[in-house]
C-alpha cells in the first residue's frame, strides 16, 4: 500500500511540473491560434505521463525494460495526439475564418448568410446569434429609412404650410399700411385666425419633439372616460356643424381610466377633428368607449370611404397626409402622429381599420384598478 501511494505522488509530482509548463505556455500563446493551444494542451496530456512514469522510474519503481516499453507507447500516443491535435484545430480555424468572412457581409450593409459546412456547437451557437442581429439589424435599417422618409415628408409639409399662411399675412399686412384695405376688420380677424393656425402647427411640433424625446410629461388621474368623450363632443361639435357632419355619443360607457386629462383630450379631439374633416356632408362620425378583455377600448368611426389597404400602416406616421384627395386644408400630418405618441406613453396602442363606407380609428388603454 505505502508504495502504491509514493508512485501516486512522485507520478502526481512529475505530471504537475508539466502541468504548470503547459499552463504558462498557454499563457503566453493566448493570441495565437486556436490550434496552437490545441497542440499545446495534447502535448501537456503526453508529456505529463512521460514525466510522471520518468519521476516513478527515476524513484526506482520501474526497471529499465519497463521504462523503455512505457517510454515508447508514450512517444507513439503523443504522435497521435499532436497529430488529432492539429487536424482539430485546422477543422476549427477554417469553418472560424468562414463565420468571419460571413459575419463580414451583414456587417457592410448585406444579409448574413451562415456557411454550409457543419461547425461545432459553439460555433453553430455563433452563427445562430448573427443571423438573429442580421435580421435585427436589416428592420432597424427599414425604420431608419421610413423615418428619414417621414422626416423629409414632414419638412416638405411643414414649408409649404408655413409659407401659405406667412405669405397671406404679409399681403394683408401690407394692404393694411398702404391703406388699400377695403374692409380693415375683416383683414384683422383673418390675421388673428393666421396666427392661431400658426401657432397650433408650432405647438403640434413642441408636442411631437416631447414625444420623440420621451420627455412628454404625465399627470395621471383618474377620471371617467364618460366625461372625458362628452368635453370632446362639445369642442368638436362647432366645426362638425361646419362641415354638415352628425356627431354620435350613444355608447360610452362610464369606465374609469388612470390617464393624463389634458394629454388623452388632444387624442380625443385630433380623432374627431380628423374624422370630421373627412366625413362628407351629411355624414356621421361616432364614437364609443367600452371594457373589453384588452382594456378600455375608445373608437372613433368615420364615413371617409375608407383607405386604401398600402397606406393603413403609414396612418400614424410623422407627416403622413394621404392622397391629395383625402389631404385637409389645413394641418401638417402632426395630428394622428401625437395621438400615437400619447397613447403609447399611456401604455397603450393606436390602431387602425376600414370598416364599410369609412374607417375606425381604435385606441386601447390599460383598464384603472378596482
Amino acid at each position: 500500500m505505502r508504495d502504491t501511494f509514493l508512485i501516486a505522488v512522485y507520478a502526481f509530482a512529475g505530471a504537475a511540473v508539466t502541468g504548470l509548463a503547459g499552463a504558462g505556455a498557454l499563457r503566453l500563446i493566448r493570441r495565437r491560434s486556436l490550434t496552437a493551444s490545441l497542440t499545446v494542451i495534447a502535448a501537456v496530456g503526453v508529456v505529463a505521463m512521460l514525466a510522471g512514469t520518468l519521476a516513478v522510474a527515476w524513484a526506482m519503481f520501474l526497471s529499465p525494460h519497463d521504462l523503455t516499453v512505457v517510454t515508447t507507447v508514450v512517444a507513439m500516443a503523443a504522435v497521435v495526439s499532436l497529430a488529432t491535435a492539429l487536424l482539430l484545430g485546422r477543422w476549427v480555424v477554417a469553418r472560424s475564418h468562414e463565420l468571419a468572412i460571413a459575419a463580414r457581409s451583414f456587417g457592410d450593409g448585406g444579409a448574413f448568410t451562415a456557411p454550409a459546412e457543419p461547425a461545432t456547437a459553439e460555433l453553430d451557437a455563433l452563427s445562430r446569434e448573427l443571423a438573429a442581429t442580421s435580421a435585427r439589424l436589416a428592420e432597424s435599417r427599414e425604420r431608419e429609412r421610413a423615418l428619414e422618409t417621414s422626416r423629409r415628408e414632414l419638412v416638405a409639409w411643414i414649408s409649404h404650410d408655413l409659407r401659405t399662411p406667412l405669405a397671406g399675412l404679409r399681403a394683408m399686412s401690407e394692404a393694411l399700411e398702404d391703406g388699400v384695405a377695403a374692409d380693415p376688420d375683416r383683414y384683422l380677424r383673418q390675421m388673428r385666425t393666421e396666427v392661431e393656425r400658426l401657432n397650433d402647427m408650432v405647438g403640434d411640433l413642441f408636442e411631437l419633439s416631447r414625444i420623440h424625446a420621451g420627455t412628454l410629461p404625465l399627470a395621471l388621474t383618474r377620471v371617467s372616460l364618460y366625461d372625458l368623450v362628452g368635453d370632446a363632443l362639445a369642442g368638436a361639435d362647432p366645426l362638425a356643424r361646419e362641415h354638415g357632419v352628425r356627431l354620435v355619443g350613444g355608447r360610452v360607457e362610464q369606465v374609469p381610466v388612470e390617464v393624463d386629462g389634458k394629454e388623452m383630450s388632444r387624442v380625443l379631439g385630433n380623432l374627431l377633428v380628423n374624422a370630421i374633416r373627412r366625413t362628407p356632408a351629411d355624414g356621421t362620425v361616432a364614437i364609443a368607449a367600452e371594457r373589453t378583455a384588452e382594456g378600455v377600448v375608445l373608437s372613433v368611426t368615420d364615413g371617409c370611404g375608407g383607405i386604401p389597404p398600402e397606406d393603413l400602416p403609414r396612418v400614424f406616421d410623422t407627416g403622413w397626409r394621404g392622397t391629395h384627395a383625402r389631404t385637409p386644408p389645413a394641418g401638417a400630418g402632426l395630428g394622428l402622429a401625437i395621438v400615437r405618441g400619447i397613447v403609447e406613453a399611456h401604455q397603450g396602442r393606436a390602431t387602425v381599420h376600414n370598416i364599410p363606407g369609412g374607417c375606425r380609428f381604435e385606441v386601447v388603454l390599460p383598464a384603472a384598478a378596482s
